[in-house]
């Protein structure tokens, strides 16, 4: 009597193939069309399929890629940026004099609109502590719930419309600086109030904390209250745009919003200095 022997193995995609090849992680037989190689053996398309789709990036409530770690990466950076610089104005007055923005000579550099933003006053302490710690407080969540690469957006964003913003109320030919996070900080608050509400949690405290400080950027002198402003609404906007991109589940949408308000501040600097009001010629002697 003899004893059946065992079929051969087939490859389940093409069962009129026989193969004696193994995938190293469901261990069927895989034909030489549907083997993959692997860091270690022979995969199926099928199990690369199921590993590239489980490695796909996670995605945040309001549509950005979620951050693979809960360390506020964008946040801590952004805070030791400041602090630095902060160093370094305390250490040489041409650090605050170089990056300092003021009316008179926007135009001719221009990127003082950005770095004003990581400048604070150097006589004043409070201002880049209060700041900081306003930050603090609410970077780590914005920049979990947006992604890190939104997050960088909105913060810049609501910086450049904060200084530009301030450079609409200000005469061309003033020599009054201006540097501080706040524009930026503002806008991170408008950004939140939107999303809370887009998400159906309260915001009361925030709407507070706003109307505080609105209100002592009319009292305590020296504080640019058009930044403010400008930023706030800039983060609120940005915000809005974010929650629609979500909808519609479209990152274009995201990225094109947030690039439109960056243009739009832009547009109406140059419309501020080049067409109604030109900035003062600088001569160099």
């Amino acid at each position: 009597m003899t004893q059946p022997h065992d079929p051969a193995p087939t490859c389940p995609r093409h069962p009129e193939r026989v193969s004696y090849v193994r995938c190293q992680r469901c261990r069927r037989p895989v034909c030489g069309d549907c083997q993959r190689q692997a860091a270690v053996g022979i995969q199926c398309v099928d199990c690369v399929r199921e590993a590239s789709q489980a490695d796909r990036p996670q995605v945040t409530a309001v549509g950005g890629r979620a951050p693979r770690t809960d360390t506020p990466v964008l946040t801590i950076a952004i805070m030791m940026i400041c602090a630095l610089v902060y160093v370094g104005e305390l250490a040489s007055p041409r650090v605050y004099g170089d990056g300092a923005l003021a009316p008179f000579i926007a135009t001719h550099e221009p990127w003082r609109i950005l770095t004003s933003a990581f400048l604070h006053s150097p006589s004043q302490i409070f201002h880049i502590l209060f700041n900081m710690f306003a930050l603090w407080m609410i970077g780590p969540y914005l920049e979990t719930l947006l992604g890190r690469a939104r997050f960088l957006g909105l913060y810049l964003v609501s910086a450049l419309a904060g200084s530009i913003t301030y450079l609409l109320f200000q005469p061309t030919d003033s020599t009054q600086g201006v540097v501080g996070a706040s524009g930026a900080v503002f806008g991170l608050f408008g950004a939140f109030v939107v999303l809370q509400r887009h998400l159906g949690r309260d915001s009361s405290a925030m709407i507070g904390t706003i109307a505080i400080n609105a209100v002592l950027g009319f009292v305590i002198p020296n504080v640019a209250w058009q930044a403010h402003l400008g930023g706030l609404v800039a983060g609120a906007v940005i915000a809005a745009i974010l929650t629609t991109a979500r909808k519609r589940r479209s990152a274009t949408i995201a990225w094109a919003g947030i690039g439109a308000v960056a243009v739009l501040s832009i547009a109406l600097f140059v419309l501020k200095y080049v067409v109604i009001s030109p900035a003062p010629v600088l001569i160099s002697g």
